[in-house]
Parts: structure tokens; sequence; C-alpha cells
């Protein structure tokens, strides 16, 4: 007999490990899967960062670190917030904790109670939903449509809106679409949100390196509303360091000091070797940022040129990040004699069996009638995965 919580109950699986689970089930067996479902940079880590790693570990960093980070840690993202990102973050006003995702978890448990309403704007990414639904908050979603590459105005944000609303999610270059919100719909967006006295806005900023046309702008760059975004940032995509699990955010004071009470009954301070690592990241720089921002560019435009010679696609050329999000409806319904294609996970599923090649259906991101491919591959291997995905889906009738 299980007695597990209902909090567990309510928790999805996250679909995009999901998947890239049953592709290394399939490569343990012996199949030749292509996987582009991982956002994860195929890069190595550059030397210089793993080589901080080394030194620490000779100088016998190896004691608890402090809850929020190693000051001088903390001091960099704070000169990376200002230089970078135009943006005034003290060093107690950063947080660093252990990824992205748990520096998103830190602020929602810390700021939403059971029932507030806190709005995401789909395309979203997978865990928006559920760290939501763990709080015990209400998800409310803002559909951006594709003619509009995925992106949502500032009228159906409004819409949404209530009473209840605490929170709204951001997120640009986005995951899952790669679209690059501008600063003037940025500002919109901002003009919003100033005229709701007690609503929030986490910016999640991971990919702002990786962006192929204009400019990354920061939400809290605007000063009106300053003091009611947190800005969620880390090193795993523009370092390659996703396995290093460093992510940080910079916010008003009284959520920094929330989430550092938080993460003290948690996991207390991250990795104290990965946090040297990050450290020389943010203050070192031997171009790699700008080489990887070059391949995935160069991919982004071969795969895009690829999936649109794909019957029924419909394909919307990303801005930034390694994501492309086709249109799938065509398909929907279709069949090849044995499986039918129902929704975009049974596209996904058939594609992994029919191609063995693994992607991700948009169910899960809010975007049924999508999937969504990584582009973080070798040209050699996204050439031959869209050759066998459109073999595959030309078998459906």
């Amino acid at each position: 007999m299980e007695y597990l919580s209902d909090r567990i109950k309510a928790l999805s699986v996250s679909q995009t490990l999901a998947m890239a689970q049953k592709s290394r089930e399939l490569k343990a067996k012996g199949f030749d899967v292509i996987s582009l479902s991982l956002g994860e940079p195929d890069f190595n880590t550059p030397d210089y960062i793993k080589e901080a790693a080394k030194k620490a570990i000779d100088e016998n960093y190896s004691k608890y670190p402090p809850v929020p980070g190693y000051n001088d840690l903390r001091e960099a993202i704070s000169k990376k917030f200002k230089t970078e990102n135009g943006l005034n973050y003290s060093p107690d006003q950063i947080i660093v904790s252990a990824g992205g995702k748990h520096s998103l978890i830190n602020v929602i448990l810390s700021i939403i109670n059971p029932g507030d309403e806190v709005i995401i704007l789909a395309p979203y990414w997978v865990s928006y939903y559920d760290q939501i639904i763990l709080a015990g908050g209400k998800p409310v979603v803002v559909e951006g449509l594709l003619e509009n590459d995925f992106k949502v105005n500032p009228d159906q944000l409004e819409k949404a809106i209530t009473g209840r609303t605490r929170l709204i999610i951001f997120n640009s270059p986005s995951n899952p679409t790669g679209m690059v919100y501008s600063g003037e719909e940025m500002e919109m967006i901002a003009r919003v949100v100033e005229r709701h006295e007690g609503l929030f806005i986490i910016s999640d900023e991971i990919y702002e390196h990786i962006i192929f046309e204009g400019k990354h702008v920061s939400m809290a760059s605007f000063s009106f509303i300053y003091d009611r975004v947190i800005t969620a940032n880390g090193v795993s995509k523009a370092y390659a360091m996703t396995g290093w699990r460093i992510g940080y955010i910079g916010a008003p004071l009284w959520i920094s000091k929330a989430c550092n009470k938080l993460q003290g009954q948690f996991t207390s301070g991250v990795c104290s070797i990965a946090q040297r690592a990050a450290l020389a990241a943010l203050t070192g720089d031997d171009g790699s940022i700008e080489a990887m921002r070059k391949a995935f560019l160069r991919r982004r435009d071969l795969i895009c040129g690829l999936l649109k010679e794909v019957k029924g696609l419909k394909v919307r050329v990303p801005q930034g990040a390694f994501y492309v999000m086709p249109d799938i409806a065509y398909y929907l319904g279709k069949s090849d004699g044995n499986a039918r294609i129902n929704n975009s996970d049974d596209l996904a599923l058939y594609l992994l069996d029919k191609a063995q090649v693994a992607v991700v259906g948009g169910d899960a991101f809010g975007a049924p009638t999508c999937i969504r491919i990584s582009y973080a591959n070798s040209d050699e291997l996204l050439v031959e995965a869209v050759k066998r995905i459109k073999k595959a889906l030309e078998a459906l009738d």
C-alpha cells in the first residue's frame, strides 16, 4: 500500500526528462537514437572553468558554504547584473541555488499562498506549471499564438489578471519556442504589471546569451517595476554547465531573505566546488559564449531550413535559445495502419519508435499542436534526424 501525499499525486512527471530517459533506455539496448529532447548544450564546459574547480578541490573547498552562496560569487553576480543588464542588485539581494529550477521554486514557495493565481505564458517551460501546483497556487495559462511568434500581447495579459493574481512568470528567450520579446514588447507587459499593485513577475533569463537577433532586455531594467521583478538566471546554458547545478536570483531584499530562509531548511548552501567554478565562469572569458552562440545560430538556420521542407509542418524561426517548435496539427488524426496520432505526445512516441528520434510533445508545454525540438546537437545528426522524421511522417495517412 502506498501512502503518497496529495501534493505528490498532483505533480506530473517532467516530460522532457521522461523522454530523455526513454532515449537512454533505447540506446542502452543498442538502438541508434538521436536525442533532440533535452535542453542541454552539447558542448563541454570551458577548460578555464574546469581548472577553477580542480583548484578549488586542491584548496579544500570541502566545508559547508554559506546558505545564499559564497560572498565573492554573489559579488561577481552583482557585478554581472550591473555591467550586462543594467541592474542594481547588491550581494544580499542575490541567492545562489542548485540550478535554475531550484531558484524558481524558492521564489514561488516564498510568495505564493494556496489559491493564489500565477499567470504563465504558453508555450511555457514544463516545470512552471507543476511548481505552481506544488505551492498550492492556481496556474492561469495565457496562450501565445503561432501567428504572433508564440508571444502574448498586453491585452491578453490584462484580461487574465484578477484580484487573486499574485505572480507572472516571464521567459525570454523562450524555452520551448526560442522566441525573443523586443524591448518595446516587454515595456508594454511591464506597464500592465505596473497597473496592478501586489503583482510580481519572475523574469527567467537563463538563455540571455543565446540570442540571434536584437539585444537581450531584462525585465527589471524598467525602473517603474524594478521592485516587483525577480530576475532568475544561472550558468547552465551560456557556459555549458548544466551538470554543475548553479542558478541564482536577484530580487527585492525581502524576497531574497525569504529564499535564504527556505533554502536553509531544504539544501543549505549548494555545492562548494560548483560555486567556485561558477565564479570563474562569471569573471573570465575565453570566447566560448560567442563561439557557442554562433554554432547554435548555424544549427538554427540548418534545422529550420530542413523542417520547412517537411510536408505539413509549420515552422516559425526562433530568435534565441536552441529550440524550434513546429506545429504538427496536420498529422493529428492520421495513422500508419498501426499507430494513430491523437495528440502531440503520440507523435513524439511515434517518432521515437519509427524514426528513433527523441523530441518532446507540446502538451507538456501548453502547446498541444506542437512538438519541441532541441537543436543542441551536431550538424550531421540534425540532418540525419530530420531525414528520419520526414520519412516517418510520410508513412502517416
